[in-house]
């Protein structure tokens, strides 16, 4: 019977019992209850691919966007939530290792925990099948975001969105308030934005992050969205 693992190795193109792919998958909660080690050394590293395989598809593909459009093309690819969406869609909630606790508040589908493993299995692979292997993968995994990314580079982030729109009804500047949890090498930032009637939360990696998936969420809510 085919595992879920299984499936993730084979979209991945690793064996499913290869130590960097389980290392991939360990989050740090897991780690600390298993005294195994975390994804965290892959994340960072796979950040970094995917952000030179982002710029990789930008530059090929895109030749008519200049230096200061791609930028913010690959700024709305390369962060929390498209990563956690690409994570979904491989499914890597279903077989990342966290801790009881996470997991009891199901919180292998946390969007800051899905978008570190997708970092983290990107460098799975850049490890065992070389650059051009992750480069591909990554361009499969979010060419649909590139794309409608390269359609409008010149969107504006959704906290000056927000705003915009807060100031034309003369509701004033929105207020954010931020808050954190865990360690602080692996916090996951919470934020909560009121403007007017409207109120809206995000979480996030960083403290802009949250920021900004908040004013996404109230952006989304607002009657005339």
């Amino acid at each position: 019977m085919v595992s879920s693992l299984d499936t993730v190795a084979e979209r991945l193109g690793l064996d499913p019992t290869s130590p960097l792919l389980v290392m991939a998958l360990t989050h740090s909660s897991f780690a600390a209850e298993h005294n195994v080690e975390s994804n965290e050394r892959l994340e960072f590293l796979g950040d970094a691919v995917v952000d030179l395989a982002i710029a990789d598809l930008i530059v090929t593909r895109y030749p008519q966007l200049d230096e200061g459009s791609g930028s913010l093309v690959r700024s709305r690819v390369v962060n929390e939530a498209a990563l956690a969406r690409a994570a979904r869609r491989l499914e890597l909630g279903a077989v990342l290792r966290v801790g009881r606790g996470v997991r009891k508040e199901n919180g292998a589908e946390r969007p800051s925990l899905l978008a570190d493993a997708f970092e983290a299995v990107v460098a799975a692979l850049y490890f065992e099948r070389g650059y051009d292997a992750a480069k591909e993968f990554v361009h499969a995994a979010l060419a649909d975001d590139v794309v409608a990314a390269a359609l409008a580079p010149g969107d504006v982030d959704p906290k000056t969105r927000l705003r915009q729109w807060a100031e034309s009804r003369r509701l004033g500047t929105p207020l954010y308030e931020v808050s954190a949890e865990g360690p602080a090498h692996a916090a996951t930032y919470y934020a909560t934005v009121r403007v007017g009637d409207l109120v809206a939360v995000g979480e996030g990696r960083s403290k802009k992050s949250a920021e900004g998936e908040a004013a996404r969420a109230a952006w989304l809510g607002h009657d005339d969205a």
